[in-house]
């Protein structure tokens, strides 16, 4: 392994990507620790020391790497993108303009990403708005008033800010996928998790026993190994190829394969799942607070957006099998997949082209689906429960671990598919 890490430091042009991406990673840790112009800094001060975050003041901590807590200008972190992202690959199922431009290769996907850049800075303008009034209110910061002088002014500052800051980490992850190694959003993610990681990790080990806190990280590296073997797991559809005479030439005749994996939908089902229970928390502030309302606000805090209650866990859970499916249908289509094996003058060997084909990818595609949500809903939730029954948060999430890993993963493969042109020996053996 030792050989390995040497190896990629010996190529040149790899070893400049690998320090360019650790630059880059420098450049985002330190905006998150920047504060934005005009908040008071002892408030958010006491903010930061009241620990746990949990709904969605927890996802967006998470992925803003610790910044939403400091209040910095990377407060929005990168989820604006990612809900931009999900936003433009759903309206392509039900667009056609979307569709042809998905078709047409290079050209169709920078029309694409330039579209998915300004929806992010739409989403960027209305989230930065919205917190900036919740984070004044209290609603979010438990009646903690982070911006006493609330005035027009103030609150137009505060709001371009957080805006640019999240076009500019938009760019420094582009900047990451054109000059560095891996794909730069996902690394950016990865970095604001693995920034959080330790000092979870310390908060367990402080409020659990020695034996609770083992018990926590070997289900850690259970669920790390478990995902790993559930990532790389696959069903590979055989597909062969008719021979073809052109002239004195015999094409074809050859043999492949279609890649199905067991987890087609990635991580996408748990951020859906995720945004879905936390759009209640979100409204539940219009809320009144006393009588009947009252009631149905803290039946609400108590349980559908509480991590520690079981209404949580099984909603959650339920959520992110129905969502991996609604996602692997939108990614992996059968009727299209067979149309263009049939165009190609392919076949599964034993299945009738056509719609014999379809039902049969249709059939295959639902089987690996299903205990690949199964899966997912099991590390998604599998803290949720250790914490209900021992009455502690873990620090960590199930969402947390899958992304770490997959990102991980993927930015291995790359390093290796560069080791491997230059004859040298990869990671993954």
């Amino acid at each position: 392994m030792l050989t390995v890490y040497r190896n990629m430091f010996r190529i040149r042009d790899l070893r400049n990507k690998i320090l360019f991406t650790l630059f880059i990673f420098l450049v985002y840790r330190l905006g998150t620790a920047i504060p934005a112009p005009g908040v008071d800094l002892d408030a958010v001060k006491q903010f930061a020391e009241q620990g746990e975050r949990a709904g969605i003041m927890g996802l967006l901590n998470l992925f803003s790497g610790g910044a939403l807590e400091a209040f910095s200008v990377f407060t929005l972190g990168i989820m604006p993108y990612i809900t931009s992202s999900i936003i433009m690959q759903l309206l392509a199922v039900v667009i056609p303009r979307l569709q042809k431009l998905q078709e047409e290769g290079e050209a169709g996907r920078k029309v694409i990403t330039q579209w998915t850049r300004y929806v992010t800075v739409m989403l960027a303008l209305l989230q930065s708005t919205g917190l900036t009034y919740l984070f004044h209110r209290g609603t979010l910061t438990n009646g903690i008033d982070l911006i006493p002088e609330y005035s027009a002014g103030r609150v137009l500052l505060i709001v371009l800010t957080l805006t640019a800051g999240t076009a500019f980490i938009m760019w420094l992850g582009e900047l990451i996928t054109q000059r560095g190694v891996g794909n730069g959003m996902s690394l950016i993610i990865f970095v604001s998790i693995v920034s959080q990681m330790p000092a979870q990790f310390l908060a367990v080990q402080r409020s659990t026993s020695m034996l609770k806190f083992s018990i926590v990280i070997l289900m850690f590296l259970l669920m790390t190994a478990g995902i790993i073997f559930v990532d790389q797991g696959q069903r590979r559809i055989p597909i062969q190829f008719s021979k073809r005479v052109r002239g004195r030439r015999v094409l074809g005749g050859q043999s492949t394969y279609i890649p199905l994996k067991v987890n087609t939908a990635g991580v996408i089902p748990i951020i859906f799942a995720s945004s879905m229970l936390y759009l209640p928390a979100m409204f539940v502030t219009a809320i009144p607070s006393s009588g009947f309302f009252g009631a149905i606000r803290r039946w609400i805090d108590g349980n559908l957006v509480n991590a520690r209650s079981w209404w949580y866990v099984i909603l959650y859970g339920l959520l992110i099998v129905f969502f991996t499916y609604f996602y692997t249908a939108i990614q992996f289509d059968p009727a299209r997949q067979s149309d263009m094996i049939q165009r190609q003058g392919g076949f599964v060997p034993g299945i009738r082209p056509g719609s014999a084909t379809t039902q049969y990818l249709q059939h295959i595609i639902s089987r690996i689906t299903l205990p690949g949500s199964l899966f997912l809903a099991l590390v998604a939730v599998l803290p949720s429960i250790v914490a209900i029954i021992w009455g502690v948060s873990l620090g960590f999430s199930g969402v947390s671990i899958l992304i770490v890993v997959g990102v991980a993963l993927e930015t291995m493969k790359q390093i290796e598919s560069q080791l491997m042109m230059r004859n040298y020996e990869g990671f993954l053996r």
